[in-house]
């Protein structure tokens, strides 16, 4: 048996594993220890090229980016940036029909440039906006969805994790795809707010009312300042050339807990639960990322990307059905697979084709996140659905109605992906 073919029975194996409800990671793992032993026909050399491959995915010091962004995400979560933030949006955005959505769909693109973790969105603005959405007479279906579609925005507009972890697995610059995520998702949170504006005339049947409570000047400074001054500090250092995204990600931690200890949101028992919830995601994070490594150098050893390129070049496949093709595969694993998953088994496999065809890998990477995040909304796996489900404190909604709710959110989703695979330079104009 030639190693290509080990190869391909190994993707094989590690398709049937995932599909039949294994954890990803160890199905990468099992599978790319058990494909480089029948390659190079030993135990003890699979086991020390994986433990080298391990080694090589995390002992890079653009690792330590991760467990910092968490890191800062937490403090946010803890300190009641959100809900400052919604408020703020709130008075702004308001008073016209539809305000309340707009207004969440503006507070959730401001607290993604501060946490960069969808999750944290969902569960944060399920919270703080839906009770609001649904005491101004939104019908709870379109609350939801509102709260589920621009939980995206975290994990597009930078920083964010997916971009991260994308830069991990193609050894791409963090900052230029914080950069590239910019435009994009200041275009897909446009797009929102706007479709938001139009749905709202039939989905809101009661006018809008003032809040009962309105802001005045000084609380509106009182409440953006924190806010303002941690995206400067984050995003104003990393462009600005005055640090690296790790260290970025360290001062913006710092920035985080300054904020949060002056507000006095960050007792001794919050500040360890804190901690733990940190060494949670990123222990995971860790774990993918090392399994998405042997798997990529199991996948080398064999030559299956070298079979599907070759494969790609016979059957005259342009590079436009190549994407389209791939964009497919994406969007079907996302009704199955969470968002990291996907981009585990798939950037490996099709990492050196893209290469062999001169992609813009910065482009390629937010068309990807952007494809994958789609997956967030859709059943039967759509994380971002659950998460609302389980943080709203209210039986009348279903599964089912956040679902509905937030199929209109993934359409517009798909108009913007094709916007920016149509016009790469929506990507690419700020690099």
């Amino acid at each position: 048996m030639s190693s290509l073919d080990i190869g391909l029975i190994s993707l094989l194996c590690m398709v049937v594993l995932v599909y039949a409800g294994l954890y990803v990671p160890i199905a990468l793992a099992l599978c790319s220890f058990a494909g480089v032993w029948a390659i190079k026909g030993s135990p003890v050399l699979a086991s020390k090229l994986l433990a080298l491959a391990a080694y090589d995915s995390i002992s890079s010091y653009i690792f330590g980016v991760v467990p910092l962004f968490v890191l800062m995400g937490m403090i946010v979560s803890v300190a009641d940036i959100g809900r400052d933030t919604f408020d703020v949006a709130n008075r702004l955005l308001g008073k016209i029909k539809g305000g309340l959505g707009v207004a969440t769909v503006a507070a959730n693109a401001v607290f993604a440039a501060i946490t960069g973790i969808s999750i944290a969105s969902a569960a944060v603005f399920t919270k703080v906006a839906v009770p609001e959405m649904l005491r101004f007479g939104y019908a709870p279906r379109f609350a939801v969805g509102i709260v589920a579609g621009s939980s995206v925005l975290g994990m597009l507009i930078p920083p964010s994790l997916l971009l991260i972890l994308y830069g991990v697995l193609t050894e791409q610059s963090v900052g230029d795809l914080f950069i590239a995520g910019i435009l994009p998702g200041l275009l897909l949170a446009g797009a929102f707010a706007i479709a938001i504006v139009f749905m709202a005339r039939k989905e809101t049947p009661l006018p809008q009312k003032p809040q009962e409570k309105d802001l005045q000047g000084f609380e509106i400074f009182w409440k953006i300042t924190p806010i303002v001054l941690l995206v400067s500090l984050v995003l104003g250092g990393i462009y600005g050339g005055l640090f690296t995204p790790t260290e970025a990600g360290a001062v913006g931690a710092l920035g985080a807990l300054v904020i949060a200890l002056f507000k006095r949101k960050m007792t001794g028992k919050a500040f360890w639960n804190v901690v733990v919830e940190t060494g949670h995601v990123t222990a995971s994070i860790c774990f993918l990322i090392i399994a998405a490594n042997m798997y990529s150098r199991m996948l080398s050893l064999s030559g299956v990307p070298g079979f599907f390129g070759d494969w790609i070049v016979a059957g005259e496949l342009g590079f436009w059905s190549v994407l389209l093709l791939y964009v497919l595969v994406v969007l079907l694993l996302g009704t199955i697979l969470d968002s990291s998953s996907i981009m585990l088994i798939l950037i490996p496999l099709v990492l050196p084709i893209m290469m062999d065809m001169g992609v813009d890998l910065i482009w390629f990477g937010i068309v990807t996140v952007l494809a994958v995040e789609i997956g967030l909304l859709t059943p039967p796996l759509g994380i971002a659905a659950f998460v609302i489900k389980g943080t709203l404190d209210d039986d009348r909604i279903t599964l089912g109605d956040i679902f509905r709710g937030a199929f209109p959110f993934a359409l517009i989703m798909l108009v913007v992906l094709g916007l920016i695979i149509a016009f790469p330079v929506i990507s690419t104009a700020l690099l």
